[in-house]
């Protein structure tokens, strides 16, 4: 399928680039080399036409490929020497996130922009300084992005006077407080009462979600514990501003029971009527119980024209088709690794 992609970029003259590239495998790396070597050759020796893989097919100059790669992370391979010396490298330097703030904060409507900013990243500074190192936390861009866009989410909904630091400070609290392992809980509140002092945030109104939650629970034969009821909370908080989520935990560590519980208290709030509570359907399937192709979908291996549909892809089509306000959860309950991780960001994104 990468020859036939390089074949219509040369065909057509126009740019590819190609994500992730050192997560091909080796030996496929090695025939993608031998392909772009080709269009090289023809590009340097002026043709109009050329062969490629047998096929005789015209060239346009303005054809170019590029690729992007993160080196040195799990499942990703090194790119073989004959490929490397086909493409120019260029190196990424880290962005001036304190700037990026400002600019992202001005254009969601903050007018004190710049202090707001300055505090933002002053305690993401010292929260990757002194917080513990855990897999799932993330300071970075993307958690940056994030945050500031649900902080302009909110001021657009709030009243006019409401202070700008009570916003930022929510949306702050909101996108990060459910992922904080208990360990650094009074670190991270302590943090956030140095870098915005005074402030103290209003306690929201969760209606009848808590008193559902815990009659679920009773029904489900689970001890009502004030921290998984939080935790059941934490889930619809997070669900709301986020379409993508991972519930992260040891075995036995509650998760199944707290999102179960979520979705039959909002079944239950919606038969009695609650405004924003829609009915929850979910499908539940094991990423590791079969492989990366029965997962998402395959081209035929023998012809490479025919695609046979995954099974997580015919369940988003299914869920995507189909209009009632419903929600759909899609649920992959197992292990993470890079393998199958890696292809569910482009759809996250």
């Amino acid at each position: 399928s990468l020859g036939r992609m390089f074949s219509g970029l040369a065909q057509c003259g126009c740019w590819g680039c190609f994500d992730e590239f050192n997560r091909i495998d080796v030996s496929v790396l090695s025939v993608v080399a031998v392909q772009i070597m080709t269009i090289q050759n023809a590009l340097k020796e002026e043709k109009e036409k050329f062969m490629f893989e047998d096929i005789l097919i015209s060239l346009k100059r303005t054809c170019a490929v590029f690729i992007t790669m993160n080196p040195g992370y799990a499942g990703r391979s090194e790119l073989p020497d004959n490929l490397k010396a086909l493409f120019r490298p260029v190196a990424m330097m880290v962005p001036d996130l304190a700037m990026i703030m400002e600019i992202m904060l001005v254009s969601e409507g903050f007018k004190d922009f710049k202090m707001l900013a300055k505090k933002k990243f002053t305690l993401y500074q010292m929260m990757l300084q002194q917080m513990s190192k855990q897999h799932h936390y993330d300071f970075g861009l993307r958690n940056i992005k994030s945050v500031l866009g649900c902080a302009g989410a909110l001021k657009r909904k709030a009243d006019p006077d409401t202070p700008e630091q009570i916003l930022l400070m929510r949306a702050i609290n909101d996108m990060n407080a459910p992922k904080w392992v208990s360990q650094d809980v009074p670190l991270y509140e302590a943090l956030l009462s140095d870098i915005f002092p005074g402030v103290e945030l209003p306690i929201p109104n969760y209606g009848k979600l808590e008193e559902v939650i815990n009659q679920v629970l009773e029904e489900m034969g689970c001890q009502k514990v004030k921290h998984s009821v939080a935790k059941c909370i934490s889930i619809y908080e997070t669900k709301i501003t986020r379409h993508g989520n991972m519930l992260v935990g040891g075995t036995l560590g509650g998760k199944s029971v707290c999102w179960k519980a979520l979705a039959k208290a909002k079944c239950i709030l919606k038969s009695m009527g609650q405004e924003g509570m829609e009915k929850v359907i979910f499908e539940i399937i094991n990423p590791k119980s079969i492989t990366m192709g029965e997962l998402y979908g395959q081209y035929d291996e023998a012809t490479m024209m025919e695609w046979t549909d995954g099974v997580l892809s015919s369940i988003m089509r299914r869920m995507c088709q189909d209009e009632k306000p419903d929600e759909k959860w899609l649920l992959l309950d197992g292990p993470v690794d890079t393998l199958w991780i890696e292809s569910m960001r482009p759809c996250l994104n």
